[in-house]
């Protein structure tokens, strides 16, 4: 099992990143969107990992803490949730958010997940009891989105294949992912995005205020 790797970023395409250790072997890590989005080309990293092996593939996914790992471990235990399922909810719901719908049986905050319907938000609610009684109410896995400094990588047609094809990897339908990104285009600070973690970032938090 490979459950740490430490090197430098050398390739980003969300939410997948390249990382190369000091022993000269490049690690494809699949990450939640906030998580990707704090990444820096040529940056170095330690990431908590979990290798989900496979009939036809070995993925490896990362985190940048190890209570991340930790709740990703605790959904993927759960009947009928994949690793990718797992991601998609981290990518969009806080570790917060997530416990408080657990304790208070919300499932239509859960369903409101791509790939999540009614049977397994049921199943979430039940499996999940006090399994989250460790995170702390104030810990949000989406916050640290907002220090993501700027890094340049690429045109601006470039930047919004790549934001609209991470979406999509996590369930979002194309529409939904287009109609999100226009919202987050159109606000001020989306208008002078020049980086693909800055217009995420500004995604997500458009994707959020959807679901309010």
């Amino acid at each position: 099992m490979i459950g740490l790797i430490e090197g430098r970023v050398c390739h980003l395409a969300a939410p997948v990143a390249c990382i190369m250790t000091n022993t000269g072997v490049g690690y494809e890590v699949e990450l939640p969107l906030p998580d990707f989005c704090q990444l820096q080309l040529e940056a170095s990293v330690i990431l908590w990992t979990h290798l989900h092996v496979r009939e036809d593939a070995q993925l490896l996914f990362g985190f940048l803490s190890i209570s991340e790992r930790d709740v990703f471990r605790q959904l993927i235990r759960v009947n009928g949730v994949g690793a990718k399922m797992a991601l998609a909810m981290m990518s969009t719901m806080s570790a917060s958010e997530l416990k408080h719908s657990v304790e208070t049986d919300n499932e239509a905050a859960l369903t409101r997940v791509p790939g999540i319907g009614k049977k397994t938000a049921q199943r979430l609610l039940i499996e999940l009891k006090g399994k989250f009684d460790h995170i702390d109410s104030d810990t949000d896995l989406l916050s640290s989105v907002d220090s993501v400094p700027a890094t340049q990588l690429g045109k601006e047609g470039v930047i919004l294949a790549e934001v609209e094809s991470a979406l999509i990897s996590l369930g979002y339908r194309d529409k939904e992912a287009q109609q999100a990104i226009k919202a987050a285009r159109d606000t001020e600070a989306g208008q002078q995005i020049v980086d693909t973690q800055s217009l995420l970032k500004l995604t997500l938090q458009q994707l959020s205020s959807f679901k309010k």
